[in-house]
């Protein structure tokens, strides 16, 4: 919970800031992040079921919803919120989209190399539902949505890789004696950036991922809206 609040207090306050003022775009924000739920709720449910990763009581308040703590229900609201800021703030004061002309060849070549791994690695679930299901969203943003933010995505995804370690390395024990969240390395790779499952990198980017596909696409939705009624009113 501790966790939970410092990740999104410091982007909440600021989002009042009068030259971001992140907090007029929450109408698209707290739908972006609800849809994002309704895939990665049930998929964190089903996870811990199977036992795939858990949680250790010690470090919880005990309140469930389900078969998760609150803790990681707010897990769904407090990073995402905190990223969102992150890549809102980026738009606002770096007006050059430094990796706009690259965004395609990195979107291909992360889809190809996830999906490879994941399908050479069908039997570790951790791996191969995070891997192939990232790898197919990706090539469905390169074929199909072609959206022009994501180079804008990749810059935010890789800032934000900072406060990961941070944060990620709290839950898995790099800084207390315990892991908060533990992991069967029985369905994964085995391969630990520190403490952190490597898994946890693209877990996070294809709900950052997500997040922002929604964040922009209700964005558009309402601009193409407005346009639309305007247009309306002046004939």
């Amino acid at each position: 919970m501790l966790i939970n609040l410092g990740a999104i207090s410091v982007p909440f306050i600021a989002s009042f800031d009068g030259r971001l003022r992140f907090d007029k775009q929450w109408k698209f924000l707290l739908p972006a992040m609800l849809l994002t739920m309704l895939v990665f709720i049930p998929w964190d449910m089903l996870k811990t079921s199977l036992a795939v990763w858990g949680f250790n009581p010690r470090y919880l308040i005990g309140v469930y919803i389900g078969n998760l703590p609150l803790e990681e229900w707010l897990f769904f609201i407090a990073i995402p919120y905190a990223c969102l800021f992150t890549y809102h703030s980026l738009n606002y004061i770096v007006k050059m989209d430094y990796l706009g002309r690259y965004a395609h060849f990195i979107t291909l070549g992360l889809a190809i190399t996830l999906l490879i791994i994941g399908l050479l690695n069908f039997g570790k679930l951790y791996t191969s539902v995070t891997f192939i299901s990232t790898g197919c969203f990706l090539l469905f943003h390169r074929f199909v949505v072609k959206g022009a933010y994501m180079g804008r995505f990749y810059l935010m995804y890789f800032v934000t890789l900072i406060p990961f370690f941070i944060v990620n390395g709290l839950l898995t024990g790099s800084f207390i004696p315990e892991e908060v969240v533990f992991y069967d390395d029985a369905q994964n790779l085995g391969i630990r950036l520190g403490t952190i499952p490597v898994e946890d990198m693209v877990y996070g980017l294809l709900m950052l991922l997500m997040n922002v596909s929604w964040f922009e696409y209700l964005k558009k939705r309402a601009d193409r809206l407005t346009i639309n009624s305007r247009l309306t009113k002046f004939k």
